[in-house]
């Protein structure tokens, strides 16, 4: 089984840019998108052999987040059931037989930190929603997670040690949360591995100098560690400033 995430940073955008022929040629068993940027009824993309699922923010043209899957899943839940982390779009659950497959876009800490404090909140909150699911099933979580976890996760670690997405306490919460049974599936098989990023400034030609930060990841249960066959980076893939990443499952 083959998986796909992907920070599109508007769909509507990213469809003028090579969004559906990709889609069309990587022939996903489920496919993700994160930062949608829209409301319902504003996109119609027509995915023959595929059920969709969008949870939208509440706010129009913020955050979002969509699942299009092959299988139709057991059952879909929008959010964590907390009100307050529920209102931006940012979590869809699909339930299949043997796991739980959800995708996430994670609160940015913003400028000057000043959304930091509602982030450790929701690190708190979504590690708890997902043990309560993996006690019940394995969980497969993939998205934007709006941090790089060690210094080989970015271009520039020195300069942007307090810096939203590489500030110390955010790097905990990604600890805890792999130390509560999470694999961080791509550095599962490429533990050494540099330069390789799914994030890229639109600014200072980032991308073209691969001033970079790996923030797009695929975690799995420990209990899946056997069905896994490979994680990747998709970097020539362009129409974002994020380019996806896979996981593939046995």
């Amino acid at each position: 089984m083959k998986f796909i995430s992907w920070n599109v940073n508007g769909i509507r955008a990213c469809v003028t840019k090579g969004f559906l022929d990709y889609f069309k040629e990587v022939d996903a068993d489920i496919f993700c998108l994160q930062e949608t940027k829209l409301q319902e009824g504003q996109i119609d993309l027509n995915l023959e052999g595929y059920y969709e699922y969008w949870n939208y923010a509440q706010k129009k043209g913020y955050s979002g987040t969509a699942i299009f899957t092959k299988k139709k899943p057991i059952s879909v839940a929008y959010g964590i059931d907390i009100e307050e982390h529920d209102n931006e779009g940012r979590v869809i659950t699909l339930e299949f037989e043997d796991f739980y497959f959800i995708t996430v876009y994670t609160p940015n800490s913003q400028s000057e930190l000043k959304r930091l404090d509602y982030r450790m909140k929701w690190e708190d909150d979504f590690r708890e929603y997902l043990k309560k699911l993996d006690s019940i099933k394995p969980v497969i979580v993939c998205g934007d997670l709006n941090v790089a976890h060690k210094e080989i996760d970015l271009k520039n670690p020195k300069t942007n040690r307090k810096n939203a997405g590489f500030t110390d306490e955010e790097r905990e919460k990604l600890t805890i949360l792999l130390d509560n049974g999470f694999i961080d599936t791509y550095r599962h098989f490429n533990p050494d591995k540099e330069g390789i990023y799914s994030w890229w400034s639109y600014r200072f030609n980032a991308r073209k100098n691969n001033s970079g930060w790996r923030i797009d990841y695929f975690l799995a249960s420990e209990k899946l560690k056997d069905r896994l066959v490979s994680a990747d980076i998709h970097t020539e893939i362009l129409g974002s400033d994020h380019c996806p990443v896979e996981l593939v499952l046995k």
